[in-house]
């Protein structure tokens, strides 16, 4: 075999492994990156939910202050001490 046939047997092996690792190296990446989306989804889906927990907590309390309390629907009456001065 001829040194120039020597060389292109080795470059193109080289390149060929080259290009094997790239590839395997890619897949792995690509497959951490997606578990890292599934994971920040999940935890969004966790900070939905405690929110909408939260929301619902908010709301059944609000509903007991008013059956409760006579809370005034913020449209004033003029009574009330407002600093108004006739």
């Amino acid at each position: 075999m001829s040194r120039a046939a020597k060389l292109t047997l080795a470059g193109t092996s080289l390149g060929a492994v080259g290009i094997v690792v790239f590839v395997h190296w890619a897949q792995k990446a690509e497959k951490a990156a997606m578990h890292a989306g599934v994971i920040r989804d999940i935890e969004q889906q966790r900070i939905k939910k405690e929110r909408q927990a939260d929301f619902d907590m908010q709301r059944a309390l609000e509903e007991e202050y008013r059956r409760v309390q006579t809370v005034p629907d913020g449209q004033g009456t003029g009574s009330g001490g407002e600093g108004v001065d006739s």
